[in-house]
């Protein structure tokens, strides 16, 4: 798209307001050319859980019905300050216990699918939120055994 601009003529400047960028960077990917970036492979970093994983594969090998909770307690008490997730997506803090583990090896179990609501999961749209609120009323005005039509 900078480089059409360019070439209908527009100033740096120009094209810069117009993208919403600055003229420096304008100035690179004129610069540049026409060939896409390339990223080299990422470096692998090191787990915060790491260091523990020989303690959790000890417990459960030990105790197998130990919770994920339980096992976060643990290593938490040794220094862990990572989160509940990487505790209990740790193969063996799955396979361990029977049932737990899906046929796949080292993926996660599958959750059982929950029934789908019939209601919309987005706010309620005025007109509904002004019949609740009418409903409502109506409903208080029939548990309090006062009939209106009575008191006019």
């Amino acid at each position: 798209m900078i480089h059409d601009l360019k070439k209908q003529g527009l100033s740096i400047s120009a094209i810069a307001r117009k993208v919403g960028s600055d003229r420096k960077t304008v100035r690179k990917y004129l610069d540049r050319g026409l060939e896409t970036p390339v990223y080299g492979p990422r470096q692998s970093r090191a787990r915060v859980i790491e260091p523990y994983e020989h303690h959790l594969q000890e417990r459960v090998q030990t105790f197998p019905d130990l919770s994920g909770a339980r096992l976060l307690r643990e290593i938490r008490e040794l220094g862990y300050d990572g989160g509940y997730t990487a505790v209990t997506d740790l193969p063996h803090a799955r396979c361990a216990r029977p049932g737990k583990c899906s046929s796949s090896a080292g993926s996660k179990p599958r959750r059982a699918s929950r029934p789908r609501s019939i209601l919309p999961s987005s706010p309620m749209s005025p007109g509904i939120v002004h019949l609740r609120r009418h409903s409502m009323n109506f409903a208080k005005l029939k548990r309090h055994a006062i009939d209106p039509v009575d008191q006019w």
